[in-house]
């Protein structure tokens, strides 16, 4: 009698595993046992594949950055590109917020993350700005987008109205901030994007004078 087929153990499977649990429970939730047992198979498996659990879990953060448009940057105008890279990016991480910690850490050695910053960068540098604005406009950009996905302002306030009403009265109405969760907090990456390509537009017009003069 013919032993039944056992499914393929591949690395696309177990970042898809593993990306399902972070999702769902967390970092913490990610464990090689836990993920053997998703997968069926025996956790020692899985280290054919992945030594570590960090390395599961960045290939699970480069997996969500990869879902990243970048593709703005070879059409646009850097400060367009900028806003269509940061909706798509900022979309993706809200999509995905358990992982953003690993992300916060830079990089590192992750194809996708490399290949996002080395087009970012590019971009701007091709489009005047010196190498260290650059990288400082990087820098805030990716500050930005992961703190606006990293949590929700609005729901950060009790619902209670009584928290409020005799000792902050200028907070009398933040019980109903959750109710407004989403236009709240989209608003308000809205605002910080706004302004941060405003300031970016003055300083390069800025720049780009004192070039000519």
């Amino acid at each position: 009698m013919a032993r039944p087929r056992q499914t393929l153990l591949t690395r696309q499977r177990i970042v898809d595993a593993a990306a399902a649990l972070v999702d769902a429970d967390g970092l913490e939730a990610v464990s090689t046992r836990r993920l053997a047992t998703e997968l069926g198979v025996a956790g020692p498996s899985l280290y054919h594949h992945f030594p570590t659990k960090n390395e599961i879990l960045d290939a699970v953060a480069d997996a969500v950055v990869a879902r990243v448009d970048v593709a703005s940057f070879a059409t646009h105008d850097w400060r367009e590109a900028l806003r269509l890279w940061a909706c798509s990016y900022h979309a993706v991480l809200c999509a995905h917020p358990n992982i953003v910690p690993v992300l916060a850490h830079g990089p590192g050695r992750r194809p996708a993350a490399l290949a996002m910053a080395d087009t970012v960068y590019g971009a701007l540098i091709d489009a005047g700005w010196p190498p260290a604005r650059a990288t400082h406009i990087g820098a805030l950009m990716r500050y930005l987008v992961h703190g606006s996905a990293l949590g929700s302002f609005a729901r950060g306030f009790d619902e209670d109205p009584a928290v409020y009403a005799e000792r902050y009265p200028h907070l009398r109405h933040a019980h109903l901030l959750a109710e407004h969760q989403h236009s709240v907090d989209e608003g308000a990456f809205a605002l910080g994007l706004d302004t941060v390509l405003a300031g970016l537009d003055h300083l390069h017009r800025t720049l780009t004078k004192g070039a000519r003069t």
